[in-house]
């Protein structure tokens, strides 16, 4: 079998949920569902990420396994317009600056676990969290030795090429996050009071849903499944023919709908039984969790776990971004992968320095939407992705060649899925342009 294609459709099912579970399920998720109404939330965001994230995600598989090539080149393969290939590069630049601030966040992540570990033999103790967090954010020694050894790491598994790097590592992270999160909620629902926790995060009372809440929703499943900046593109490109898009891309919605639910029950009876405010981003895995497992028995033990399985969930992520620039540039050729992956691991390095020393000596430096992360986390969220799901939307409804796009789901006119069909090329010619559309606006009117 090619070395330019995946051995295997569990596999590619797991790189691509692994692609799309992230921060967005681990990090946002979590302390979003808190701010806006619990179970409610959550129902909603099922609701739209089944309606609208699945038919984008079908939409960036059909595209990238028409093509069979690189994202810059697939759109100018299926559409014969060289002008097309700039969604591509967007693509290609998008993943660059979002890499550079995630991988902050991994670094973070990693220094975290080294702490813990050291807390786990009794060699170091946390006395308060708060301002360990401080410490760890504002340190340009711990920011930039942390970011540039999760880069590594990335660069590391991508260079071994897709079978032996990318599949190989997905069928190991994430059953293990799967399973790390399940002895972690087990020990989260064995806490007193525990089930208050669980009834806050599944029972929906829609009178603590507001309208900010629902726009959080719908923004939250359309980028939950990583679409619009040619990952899922990338990472069907290696697909062979005979493999179900539509199931794939279902089984991966499961997935990271399922992830997202586990890190809630892991989480909110937590929180529950402690009494204790989520709150956001950095302060709740970083701040609020190592307190409470602090006052459990063994706690630093299931602390560790979440640390684990969040690092897994943000390798697995920053994979298919590099893997992206690596398929640009590399155009199915595998003997310059290594070199190229490497180089790019650099060029990402040194643009997120500026974003990993944010928090301490460029924290004074603020333009447009706050610190340098700030602007790199505004330019790919509510730029860059949304303009790429859009455009992803609007080629295969009306760009793509209707013929290739049926050839690709195994569909006819005769078939018995041609109905579900029609009503997905609906959904993206009419529907999911409009929703994006308003999306992108909200989240600029949002900001000003």
């Amino acid at each position: 079998m090619s070395e330019n294609n995946w051995n295997s459709k569990l596999g590619f099912v797991l790189a691509a949920a692994g692609s799309a579970i992230g921060l967005g399920a681990v990090w946002r998720f979590p302390y979003m569902t808190a701010e806006h109404g619990g179970g409610a939330f959550l129902f909603i965001f099922l609701i739209f990420t089944i309606l609208i994230g699945l038919p984008l995600l079908i939409s960036e598989f059909v595209i990238g396994r028409a093509a069979g090539r690189n994202a810059i080149d697939g759109f100018e393969y299926l559409s014969g317009k060289k002008s097309l290939r700039v969604f591509g590069w967007l693509g290609h630049f998008g993943t660059m600056v979002l890499l550079s601030f995630y991988s902050v966040i991994g670094g973070w992540i990693l220094i975290y676990l080294v702490i813990a570990l050291l807390d786990l033999f009794n060699l170091y103790e946390v006395a308060d969290y708060s301002v360990l967090l401080g410490e760890v954010i504002s340190n340009p020694l711990f920011a930039i030795l942390g970011q540039g050894i999760f880069i590594f790491i990335t660069a590391f598994v991508v260079a071994q090429g897709i079978q032996n790097g990318l599949e190989r590592a997905s069928k190991i992270m994430m059953p293990l996050l799967f399973i790390l999160f399940i002895f972690i909620i087990i020990r989260s629902l064995t806490l007193p009071d525990a089930f208050e926790g669980v009834k806050y995060f599944l029972t929906p009372d829609f009178s603590e849903l507001n309208a900010e809440g629902i726009m959080f929703a719908l923004g939250q499943s359309f980028f939950a499944l990583s679409v619009g900046i040619t990952q899922m593109i990338t990472y069907s490109s290696y697909l062979k023919g005979d493999e179900n898009l539509t199931q794939s891309a279902s089984y991966i919605v499961l997935m990271n709908i399922a992830v997202s639910v586990m890190v809630g029950l892991a989480i909110f009876p937590a929180i529950a039984s402690f009494n204790m405010e989520s709150v956001e981003g950095p302060g709740l895995v970083f701040i609020v969790l190592p307190e409470i497992f602090k006052a459990i028995p063994f706690g630093i033990i299931f602390y560790l776990m979440f640390l684990v399985a969040f690092l897994f969930a943000t390798l697995t992520s920053s994979f298919s971004m590099i893997e992206i620039n690596v398929s640009n540039t590399v155009k199915g050729n595998q003997k310059n992968r290594k070199k190229v992956t490497y180089i790019y691991a650099l060029i990402v390095f040194i643009i997120g320095v500026p974003s990993a020393l944010s928090e301490g000596v460029l924290n004074d430096v603020q333009f447009f939407a706050g610190t340098v992360f700030d602007n790199a986390d505004f330019l790919v969220s509510n730029i860059l992705l949304p303009v790429g799901a859009l455009f992803s939307s609007i080629f295969v409804g009306y760009i793509m060649d209707k013929k290739e796009i049926m050839h690709q789901l195994n569909v006819t006119t005769d078939s018995k899925y041609y109905f579900a069909y029609r009503v997905w090329m609906f959904l993206l010619k009419y529907v999911l342009p409009v929703i994006i559309l308003f999306i992108f606006i909200a989240n600029i009117i949002n900001f000003f």
